[in-house]
């Protein structure tokens, strides 16, 4: 957890300026890929996700020491080839889960937040599930366990495998020659991404590639079909958390109106997308039909209230490094009220970017929850032996957040109104 954390100090700040030069290089070559608000959104959904794995907030049904206690064969010590069993078998874990991911109701939507933006750039690869609270695949790491890989080479590659699939999340790298063969490349995600009827539900490697090519779900970027990306149900807005539980809650609600009891149980595990018959017809929901002709998601903005969004993103980054860099001292229970601070506040912002009135709302919890903090304990998680005047400062920033926040919900000026733009 503290480990975790202080390696998130040094890895936010190299994934924050790559999106940001992706940015700035979408714009100098004229292809610009990565929408502000967008992008925003996406780096939102990172910083809710580091906060939960962080924190811990998670249970091993099945947890890798006790397979490997059980059924390790051999014990392996702690060298370069234990690290290269243990990225292989990650690897062969991810493609599993990633395809069970997409292909069961229940489980896609612990992966939708990851494709809910309709673009295809580094930003979105931060788009990562806060709504996984139980980890049920430990079983897939056997061929690691057998062979008594031990557990803190697991725990340390993990991460890496992870943060390794950041960069091919981008448009502006073509064709690779002959690494198409043995690594995902960009040309192979945006396949993966990709909404079109020739590539969805392709591509589910996270590294090497012939895990699709030996188990037939493997689908070329062709040079004909250009990639449409996104979901074919589209989420509507930029809420990171609120992404994380939309499909969990049409399976509840689908469940609750199927007529049969045979219907309630089994919606949780047919292929994503099934409805029972009945409540398909009598409850619709929005999907694209045509993926060459629907409208994009997109928020009016102008320069103020995008000014705005931009101090209350930096705001929330400055927040979780402190947290990060001084978890052991800040320790538990205060952590946990922490990160749920941190919840608030990036819902708050995400529902001014959509347009909607509650985030006034949503600002006033996050400024009543902030001022009670300071007031109860008379410091910032002990925040004020490093920067004394940090009490005054967090007291009048929480509440010039709400004054500044209602004026843009109420003024007449405002104009921030969820349209839609054209593929």
């Amino acid at each position: 957890m503290e480990q975790y954390g202080k390696i998130l100090l040094f890895a936010m700040p190299a994934f924050l300026i790559l999106v940001l030069f992706e940015k700035w290089y979408g714009w100098y070559k004229g292809q610009d890929t990565v929408p502000t608000m967008d992008m925003i959104a996406s780096l939102s959904s990172g910083i809710t996700n580091v906060i939960k794995d962080v924190l811990g907030i998670g249970i091993a049904v099945l947890g890798y020491d006790w397979l490997a206690d059980r059924i390790a064969m051999t014990h392996m010590q702690s060298t370069w080839f234990a690290v290269l069993i243990a990225f292989f078998v990650l690897d062969f874990a991810g493609y599993w889960v990633h395809r069970i991911d997409h292909k069961i109701n229940f489980f896609w939507n612990s992966h939708i937040i990851h494709h809910s933006s309709e673009e295809f750039n580094l930003a979105c690869a931060l788009r990562q599930s806060i709504s996984t609270f139980l980890k049920l695949f430990a079983f897939l790491l056997i061929p690691a366990a057998l062979l008594g890989v031990p557990s803190i080479i697991i725990a340390t590659v993990a991460p890496i495998h992870l943060f390794a699939q950041f960069w091919y999340h981008t448009q502006h790298i073509n064709r690779m020659g002959f690494l198409e063969k043995i690594l995902v490349t960009p040309s192979h995600h945006r396949v993966h991404h990709a909404i079109n009827k020739e590539y969805i539900d392709k591509n589910y490697s996270q590294i090497f590639i012939f895990w699709d090519k030996i188990f037939g779900t493997f689908q070329e970027e062709l040079p004909n079909v250009k990639p449409v990306y996104g979901i074919t149900r589209p989420t509507q807005t930029w809420n990171p958390i609120r992404i994380n539980f939309q499909h969990l809650w049409l399976l509840i609600q689908d469940a609750w109106h199927a007529k049969t009891v045979k219907d309630k149980l089994r919606i949780w595990f047919m292929p994503t997308g099934w409805r029972p018959t009945d409540v398909e017809a009598k409850y619709l929901v929005n999907k694209i039909e045509d993926v060459y002709n629907f409208e994009k998601y997109a928020v009016k903005t102008k320069p103020l209230f995008l000014m705005w969004i931009w101090i209350q993103l930096a705001g929330v980054l400055l927040l979780i490094s402190y947290l990060f860099g001084n978890i052991a001292a800040i320790g538990s229970p205060g952590m946990f009220v922490y990160g749920a601070f941190i919840f608030i506040y990036v819902y708050a912002y995400s529902e001014l970017m959509d347009g909607n009135k509650y985030a006034l709302v949503w600002e006033l919890i996050k400024a009543s929850v902030g001022l009670a903090i300071i007031f109860y304990s008379g410091d910032w998680f002990g925040a004020v032996k490093y920067f004394p005047w940090i009490r005054i400062f967090l007291m009048v920033y929480f509440i010039a957040s709400a004054a500044i926040t209602g004026w843009f919900v109420y003024s007449t000026g405002k104009a921030e109104t969820p349209l839609t733009l054209s593929v």
